[in-house]
């Protein structure tokens, strides 16, 4: 399916806005966490406190939220559900315009689309720590960052990473510039617009594919499209996402290191982590457990087995102690 228009985008991201305003309370949710069950244990000054959740409305992030949705309750709080935001702009205005209270954001993402900034950091640490610092001027806090990196990638379908021999995002800029139509590229909204997305990777490896060879496709598209090697044979994705690898799509190499690092972190308004302070360490410790495999393992059960995000991120914590 492709996308031209970016009305369409709008108006659904009104109408998930909208959605999400709405919420609703997982406390009513019998299969909710018990209270202290697990390592989590109950915080008595969170009993009974509304924490509004938010996430984009990619199946990552679905998850993460619900993760987040999970270890709340189990802290005997009482989180309101108000994940499924469609589009990054609009759940970080939703965080800074006091619509929701955290969600899980990435460094790199922070540190290109919110904070404008153009020197590239590439040790994770030292870019954790300069969205860290910069956010805090804005009433953003930054928790614990994870090992995952869900950074963009180009990748290319199994049939054309034979055909053509392009291991690195080099060799596909110059495939480009030699056979446009060979290096037809889907790609999502976000990723055609973004500065740390296609106009970035266009700039750094000098090349300008042509508007015809361009598909946009809604981001859950891009894989099984790609997959298929029909319309496009190049395309965007999430590293972390589980469909790469049942696609069988094949990863270039970011050879000159354009893209960068994209650790998840709980971004929480300043006035709530400073209400809750226990809270930090109850994220902190869930942050160090996700690194890229695990997330990639638990996107797969989520956007190729189908199963329900809240059920994977209940089983995760479970599996890792954190509740019963």
């Amino acid at each position: 399916m492709r996308t031209s228009t970016r009305s369409l985008t709008a108006l659904l991201a009104v109408v998930a806005i909208s959605a999400a305003a709405a919420g609703c309370t997982v406390s009513e949710d019998k299969d909710k966490a018990t209270a202290g069950a697990g390592s989590i244990k109950k915080i008595d000054a969170l009993a009974g406190k509304s924490i509004r959740v938010g996430s984009k409305e990619f199946d990552e992030q679905l998850l993460l939220g619900q993760i987040a949705i999970v270890a709340l309750e189990a802290t005997g709080a009482k989180p309101v559900d108000k994940t499924n935001i469609t589009g990054s702009d609009n759940v970080r205005k939703s965080l800074t315009g006091n619509a929701i209270d955290l969600y899980w954001e990435y460094t790199g993402t922070g540190w290109v689309s919110y904070l404008k900034q153009t020197k590239q950091i590439a040790d994770p640490v030292g870019l954790y720590d300069a969205v860290k610092k910069a956010d805090e001027p804005n009433g953003i806090t930054w928790w614990a960052r994870s090992p995952a990196n869900d950074t963009y990638a180009i990748v290319a379908s199994s049939s054309a990473a034979q055909k053509t021999g392009v291991k690195t995002i080099s060799d596909y800029a110059a495939l480009a510039k030699k056979n446009p139509a060979q290096a037809a590229t889907c790609m999502g909204p976000e990723f055609k617009a973004r500065d740390d997305g296609f106009p970035g990777v266009e700039k750094t490896y000098g090349f300008k594919l042509p508007t015809a060879q361009t598909h946009l496709l809604n981001d859950s598209i891009v894989y099984p499209t790609v997959g298929k090697g029909a319309t496009c044979s190049f395309g965007s994705v999430a590293s972390t996402d589980g469909r790469v690898a049942a696609q069988k799509l094949v990863i270039l190499e970011d050879d000159k290191h354009f893209f960068p690092v994209y650790n998840p972190a709980i971004t929480i308004r300043a006035s709530v982590a400073k209400q809750y302070p226990q809270l930090e360490q109850v994220f902190s410790s869930i942050a160090t457990k996700l690194d890229s495999k695990t997330l990639t393992t638990l996107n797969e059960k989520v956007s190729v087995g189908g199963e329900d995000a809240k059920k994977v991120a209940k089983d995760w914590l479970k599996a890792n102690g954190y509740v019963s």
